[in-house]
């Protein structure tokens, strides 16, 4: 077994058995352990009683947060003629159509969130292998299929998260970072909670939510009671 650095023992033993904190405690944990060198994300892993092989049972959604991500997110755009200038306008790092389709078939994907206008489809659709794995295949359920492109991308960059429910059933992103104010990063995991909770799919059985767990980049775990994160 690898030995253990001191920074990583020293933050397993503060975190030691505790669980099922309230919001307010497991951040301020959180917070208290994040030593690292650069200021680490706060994340969110939310374990749901779902099977998203099965399409009525699917979680997908967006969620702004109220205090941003502190993330710098870069934004491509699939648009042209005037509403390629407005992504342009709105702060949009890269903006293309067929040159831009061509750029991501060679395997540089300089991005973090894709929106296309609806007229830009039957190109984007080429690159569903490629950018569908990554979760950067726009989609009008979550608003990155759209004519309102300067919306779109003032969201993207503003703080707003995509969510997508992987293999068994997890949902997890990043609601903050470790600089952030307690009550800031309080906010915006709740925010996320009751996203996920309203995205809940017809075809889920019984118990929804089962499991949320919060922790830093570099950081252990710690699960968090689910009636504390959970809003009305």
């Amino acid at each position: 077994m690898a030995k253990l650095g001191k920074r990583t023992r020293a933050a397993r033993e503060a975190f030691g058995a505790q669980e099922n904190l309230s919001v307010e405690e497991a951040v301020a944990l959180i917070k208290a352990n994040a030593t690292a060198k650069f200021d680490e994300t706060v994340e969110i892993a939310m374990n749901l009683g779902i099977d998203p092989r099965h399409a009525d049972q699917m979680v997908r959604g967006v969620v702004g947060l109220p205090n941003g991500t502190g993330k710098d997110v870069r934004v491509a755009v699939f648009a042209r003629g005037p509403k390629a200038e407005e992504a342009q306008a709105a702060g949009a790092d890269i903006v293309g159509a067929e040159d831009l389709m061509e750029t991501v078939q060679s395997g540089k994907i300089d991005f973090d969130r894709c929106i296309a206008t609806p007229d830009m489809m039957p190109i984007v659709g080429r690159l569903g292998k490629v950018l569908g794995p990554r979760n950067l295949m726009p989609n009008p359920k979550v608003g990155t299929v759209t004519m309102d492109v300067e919306a779109a991308v003032k969201a993207a960059k503003g703080g707003e998260v995509q969510f997508k429910a992987e293999k068994g059933g997890v949902v997890h992103a990043g609601v903050g970072k470790a600089s952030f104010d307690e009550a800031k990063l309080v906010e915006n995991i709740r925010a996320f909670v009751g996203a996920v909770a309203k995205a809940k799919p017809t075809g889920a059985k019984g118990s929804y939510m089962q499991k949320i767990a919060l922790s830093s980049t570099m950081g252990p775990g710690v699960t968090v009671a689910i009636d504390n994160a959970v809003t009305e």
